[in-house]
């Protein structure tokens, strides 16, 4: 992973805070942007997107990982969350879940509305999340222990 001085991050969170005016959210007014810094350098950018069927609401987080999925991108380093809350808003468990699926030790940075921040790492906020290996099959499972040796 690569190291991130703070000017990156400052750039990632001031990202997240444009990203964060175009969030559609007529009906919980409650706006949210994010920007995932992928390993290879290139940033993606998500705002939530609301729906009156509430389910079908996207997340800022899960908006730019699939801006970056599409992008074919697979591996990121840092995400800044910008929303309207004084302290600032994490990634709900969801968001989190896919994240991990990808990186499970990026960086999640909280953007505060005073323009502050604070930095953790995912693998804290989430130390078991789901993973693919947990849904494998046994046969493949010992398939791949067998191919490893």
């Amino acid at each position: 992973m690569r190291k991130l001085r703070e000017h990156h991050i400052e750039a990632l969170a001031r990202r997240a805070w444009e990203t964060w005016l175009f969030a559609y959210a007529p009906y919980s007014q409650f706006r949210v942007g994010a920007a995932l810094l992928a390993a290879d350098g290139r940033i993606f950018t998500g705002a939530n997107v609301e729906n009156p069927s509430y389910g079908l609401s996207m997340c800022a987080e899960r908006v730019a990982v699939g801006a970056a999925a599409a992008a074919g991108v697979r591996s990121f380093v840092a995400i800044a969350v910008a929303g309207d809350s004084p302290g600032g808003f994490m990634p709900c468990g969801a968001c989190r879940q896919v994240l991990a699926e990808f990186s499970p030790d990026i960086l999640v940075i909280r953007c505060k509305a005073d323009g502050s921040y604070e930095k953790m790492q995912l693998r804290d906020l989430m130390p078991s999340p789901l993973t693919g290996r947990a849904i494998e099959p046994p046969a493949l499972r010992e398939d791949l222990e067998l191919a490893a040796h």
